[in-house]
């Protein structure tokens, strides 16, 4: 019988590579608190209505990506695809944005996409994601921003590029609208199949299209800053502003869209190139209509989200320190088997004064437990006469020193040699 293998597009996330996703993490939750970022946890399924009509009918998520199935009561149930509409979705069900108030919350966990698997993506793949709600002024656009170049300069990456865009609102994009359906008219013949689709449905998505004949098409297409109403165009001024104040630099793009069609006014990504074509390692946007569009009342809304996996091959690419890798410090060895007790109740006494340590649960030898100590910065060493002397012999492995001291002192030892 052959064995069983992960499903295409997952993987498995082994200690010698989790040890860093612990590190962005934790990076990552202490700058949300330092912005006063409180953490969320959310179902990792939902109901699909929250995203087809939160994400848009027309986005590829929902048309292509979805993994979507009946439960047992016969509703239709989706793995969350992104995280924003769940935010939105928990702040409306629990009121926290009721009478003016605002919230701004953090989330990192697994979401779920049936998209071709390549470099940094995977159809299970893991985002943290941050959301401010509540407010809809251009200084909490600023905010998000800084707050996701602020966790990536704390990682040590360099070279990234902020790219924002302002895709209007409802009052502005119908007039933009027309204008790219007029032009993308006109250049028919050289669009692909899905983006003649997209035609009269969504053309803001053709000018995200990566085809090569596509993109060149999109190149030519309108500017949406000229269609703006004075709304947004204040808006993105004030966005633009913010980011100037704060020292960053950054470069319009008036393609970027972004993939999601709840998206108003500002939208923007964070790239590096040491990912090729697809280099964006965060992005994100503010979506004033994604309340109203899922069932609530009008809560403005601005936010995020990086993916883990590209985050952390960036940070291989640049050489980024994630720190030591945590490792057992102290080693418990046996002498004989009449020593595997005390070893094991010095080493529970170890660990409860927070001192990583291990001892042999599989009947080693002497020998063999000594060459795993040595890896370990102290060898903690029982055997018949430590035990008849209530004592344990304690060896430095990185000088070679040794000494014999009361069990009950050994703890204390230890801590006061690193």
């Amino acid at each position: 019988m052959a064995a069983i293998s992960a499903p295409r597009g997952t993987r498995d996330i082994l200690p010698a590579e989790s040890w860093k996703w612990s590190y962005i993490i934790n990076t990552a939750s202490q700058t949300m608190r330092d912005f006063g970022f409180s953490e969320i946890h959310l179902p990792i399924f939902e109901h699909t209505e929250l995203f087809s009509r939160g994400v848009g009918e027309t986005t590829d998520i929902v048309e292509k990506e979805m993994y979507t199935f009946e439960d047992r009561g016969g509703r239709s149930i989706t793995l969350r695809p992104e995280a924003t509409a769940g935010v939105m979705r928990a702040a409306i069900e629990n009121n926290l944005c009721v009478q003016g108030a605002s919230a701004k919350l953090w989330n990192w966990g697994p979401m779920f996409r049936h998209e071709r698997p390549q470099k940094g993506r995977y159809r299970q793949f893991y985002q943290i994601d941050a959301e401010c709600l509540g407010i809809a002024g251009a200084m909490a656009d600023v905010e998000v921003i800084a707050l996701s170049i602020e966790i990536f300069r704390r990682l040590g990456l360099k070279n990234l590029e902020v790219v924002i865009n302002s895709v209007g609102c409802e009052k502005c994009r119908p007039v933009y609208r027309q204008k790219l359906i007029e032009y993308f008219d006109s250049h028919k013949d050289e669009l692909c199949e899905t983006c003649l689709t997209r035609l009269e449905r969504n053309p803001l998505r053709i000018l995200d299209c990566k085809n090569p004949s596509c993109g060149h098409v999109a190149d030519g297409a309108p500017d949406i800053y000229d269609s703006l109403c004075d709304e947004c165009k204040e808006h993105f001024a004030e966005v633009r502003a913010g980011l100037e104040r704060l020292g960053f630099t950054y470069t319009l793009n008036k393609r970027l869209v972004r993939g999601l069609d709840y998206y108003t006014k500002t939208a923007y990504e964070i790239l590096s190139g040491a990912l090729g074509a697809q280099n964006a390692v965060a992005g994100g946007g503010r979506y004033d209509n994604l309340s109203s569009a899922v069932g609530g009342a009008k809560i403005p809304g601005v936010g995020f989200a990086c993916g883990l996996d590209r985050v952390m091959l960036v940070m291989e690419e640049q050489g980024c320190d994630f720190g030591e890798m945590p490792k057992t410090e102290v080693y418990v060895a046996a002498l004989d088997d009449d020593a595997r007790g005390a070893a094991q109740i010095l080493t529970y006494e170890l660990r409860k004064n927070k001192i990583a340590s291990a001892c042999d649960t599989a009947g080693k030898s002497f020998k063999a437990q000594m060459k795993i100590a040595g890896a370990c910065k102290f060898a903690c060493i029982i055997g018949a006469d430590e035990i008849a002397n209530n004592a344990v012999s304690i060896k430095d492995m990185r000088s070679g020193s040794q000494v014999n001291i009361s069990m009950s002192d050994a703890v204390k030892y230890i801590l006061g040699r690193d």
